[in-house]
């Protein structure tokens, strides 16, 4: 049983709640938002409007885009690194923490005043623990939607993306490594959350239903439907790939599946094993760390390497050789 915030007393003034939709960017996060907001969540003002990948629009806040970018940059990071926390103690530092959470607390205290409001910037998922304390300090309850989406299918969606974009190429084994990353922390960091996962198909397949269990994970009113805009909206040309069976395992593990298996579950309502996922979350940590720090120095020695042209190497040991005239074990 997850951990729940504590409801309002009786005759108690409930505080807003804001609706964080978190995981991977490619597993409908904007038809997840837009849904919610079209059954009365409000959404912020500013958006990122339609572009070619997303023509049906992203909404997410410019301002978010701008702030969750720059605290990640402070910490040496990006949205599109492979590392699971900003800093190798999990932490940024107390000082560093203290400043964004004060500059998210001012952005979000600028949202509309509404019962509850939903916010999805996909890079919030890297950071979720500041927001969520930001989100406090300005006066809110803090709830988490997860958007699920099988990993294959999300591979599509970002090999389309590059194409059409003329994007650098995104193998399926960065794609996998961003799935895993996004889903693990998405799931790990609203454990002492109200929360919901979401699966896209599920999504499309029957909307009722799934914003129904959203209402009544997250202690939330969503009666308010604008339905002909929802059906409108949730057109069947809106999945672009479809993916049944085992989901791809690039790193000779069985850590896409085990994630996957456990939040498809947990989008059903079935039972899940967060050992499991605990599991993976440590092994990827280690593995990433280990390698990351192995094609750093890797980088180090292959620039050295470039200025060694090959005649030049061969003059060079030949004048070595020379120096040590050709004897012993230089014969």
């Amino acid at each position: 049983m997850l951990p729940r915030q504590s409801a309002a007393q009786p005759g108690s003034v409930r505080r807003p709640v804001i609706v964080f939709v978190l995981g991977f960017g490619r597993s409908g996060t904007s038809a997840l938002t837009r849904v919610l907001s079209f059954c009365g969540a409000a959404l912020p003002t500013g958006l990122l409007g339609a572009i070619a990948d997303n023509t049906r629009g992203c909404f997410e806040p410019r301002e978010a885009i701008s702030l969750n970018e720059a605290i990640l940059r402070r910490a040496g990071r990006s949205g599109y690194d492979l590392k699971l926390r900003t800093a190798d103690d999990g932490s940024a530092g107390a000082e560093t923490n203290a400043a964004n959470i004060d500059k998210i607390k001012a952005y979000l205290t600028k949202m509309p005043t509404a019962p509850v409001v939903v916010i999805k910037e996909p890079k919030t998922t890297a950071i979720s623990e500041v927001w969520f304390e930001a989100a406090r300090k300005a006066g809110f309850e803090v709830a988490a939607v997860i958007a699920v989406r099988h990993p294959a299918e999300c591979i599509g969606s970002v090999a389309k993306r590059a194409r059409r974009q003329n994007y650098v190429r995104a193998s399926p084994e960065l794609v996998s490594a961003w799935w895993l990353k996004y889903s693990l922390l998405a799931e790990r960091d609203t454990r002492g959350v109200r929360r919901v996962f979401v699966e896209f198909p599920n999504l499309l397949e029957d909307w009722r239903r799934e914003v129904k269990r959203v209402a009544a994970a997250l202690a939330i009113d969503l009666d308010n439907h604008d339905e002909s805009a929802i059906e409108s909206f949730l057109a069947p040309g809106l999945r672009h790939h479809r993916q049944p069976g085992a989901a791809p395992e690039p790193f000779g593990t069985d850590w896409i599946g085990t994630t996957y298996e456990a939040m498809s579950a947990a989008a059903r309502d079935q039972p899940w094993d967060e050992a499991a996922l605990d599991r993976v979350y440590e092994e990827y940590r280690v593995s990433e760390r280990g390698f990351r720090i192995a094609f750093e120095d890797f980088r180090r020695y292959r620039n050295i390497n470039w200025f060694l042209w090959p005649p030049l190497v061969k003059v060079t040991l030949e004048v070595l050789a020379r120096i040590n005239r050709r004897k012993g074990t230089w014969t």
